[in-house]
């Protein structure tokens, strides 16, 4: 022990033994984000986060409220509902009709790509931003994350979500890209231009087949936006389409980005 004389001339400057305990973090409002991670081991994730430098959206039912009635739109296209009841069937309850008509006579697929066209003009007639889109744009700018866009949806309608909300996604791939989402290729050419690997990157859309399917995929992580609970809980979903994290808003991808992913500057050299 310290003689006294030496105690009283270190005053407030005494040996510490040990660091001082830190201040304990104020608790996060809990908010209904799934994780897609086992259960019995968050004290490692929670440890140990892992890098995001790029986050891409899906257009239509995510970054833009959906307003294209699909099923008029499909039943149409394939010539009415005995069509469109088989064709749903065919694919397991769930209807890609670009695939559909991929395959069809010039003729019969210049007319399906004119009512489809038709269907997307009335849509981009009320197109109208998702709530919570511009905030989580703003977010991701202060960090430094990159933004990018793919949609199956037509480049008229990427360049008029550009120009009437004022914000822009780099690279934004359209249907003029092929071959186009569940397909991994999109998503990669993204990585690819960014010169960061799909595991620094989250896939958000609205969709288990297009969007999550692109995004596993690719390697990348995924994040399913279920406004109205379409798609049920999270643990029933198929492993091979669950997603890593399950939103009901777009809001709640700020609490999933922070809580989950370091979102370290992007180096200089790999900016856009």
């Amino acid at each position: 022990m310290l003689p006294r004389r030496l105690l009283l001339r270190l005053g407030p400057h005494r040996l510490l033994l040990g660091p001082p305990a830190a201040a304990p973090l104020p608790r996060r409002r809990s908010i209904a984000v799934v994780r897609a991670m086992p259960s019995a081991s968050p004290a490692p994730a929670q440890r140990s986060r892992r890098p995001l430098r790029g986050v891409v959206f899906d257009m239509d039912g995510t970054l833009t409220v959906p307003v294209i009635d699909f099923q008029a739109m499909y039943r149409e296209v394939l010539g009415g509902d005995a069509a469109y009841a088989a064709a749903r069937a065919a694919g397991g309850g769930s209807v890609d009709i670009l695939h559909c008509i991929e395959n069809w006579a010039p003729d019969k697929q210049r007319h399906a790509y004119e009512v489809i066209a038709r269907f997307e003009k009335e849509g981009l007639d009320r197109l109208q931003i998702m709530p919570g889109a511009s905030e989580l744009c703003g977010f991701l700018d202060t960090k430094q994350i990159r933004r990018g866009l793919i949609t199956r949806n037509v480049k008229d309608a990427v360049d008029l979500f550009h120009q009437r909300f004022g914000m822009t996604f780099a690279p934004a791939l359209s249907r003029e890209f092929r071959p186009y989402k569940p397909d991994p290729a999109p998503l990669l050419h993204i990585c690819s231009t960014w010169n960061i690997p799909p595991h620094e990157v989250i896939m958000v859309g609205d969709s288990l087949k297009d969007d999550v399917v692109c995004g596993k995929r690719a390697g990348a992580f995924t994040c399913l936006l279920d406004e109205t609970g379409r798609y049920g809980p999270h643990d029933s979903l198929p492993e091979e389409v669950k997603p890593d994290f399950k939103v009901s808003s777009l809001t709640e991808v700020f609490t999933v980005l922070e809580e989950n992913f370091d979102m370290a500057t992007v180096p200089a050299e790999s900016r856009i």
